[in-house]
């Protein structure tokens, strides 16, 4: 694959929102996304929001121009390289609110 996947965390991250509402936007983050997308690479809404809640983050995202090739799953291309469908998100990088890089610990 010559493009990078990023998977993204919703809460937190993308809207500064007090679950289950929703809160203003992360606007340099979906910035960068968005430049991130327009060069090719692909993008996942990794978020632990379910049913209406994670209807009403897709409507928010959408409605600050955001687009994902994913949902809480792997892309198709990720699926049928590997042969199945891990739990696990398979991405280059992770962005989240709670992320700890291992050099630090």
């Amino acid at each position: 694959m010559e493009y990078k996947i990023f998977a993204v965390d919703f809460d937190g991250t993308l809207c500064f929102s007090d679950w289950p509402g929703l809160g203003e936007p992360n606007i340099p983050l979906i910035h960068y996304l968005k430049r991130q997308q327009a060069a090719g690479h692909k993008l996942i809404l990794w978020t632990c929001r379910a049913g209406a809640e994670l209807t009403d983050a897709i409507d928010w995202c959408h409605a600050h121009g955001l687009t994902f090739d994913a949902i809480n799953d792997n892309l198709p291309e990720v699926i049928a390289q590997y042969g199945n469908n891990s739990r696990k998100i398979s991405c280059d990088y992770y962005i989240d609110d709670r992320a700890i890089l291992p050099a630090l610990i």
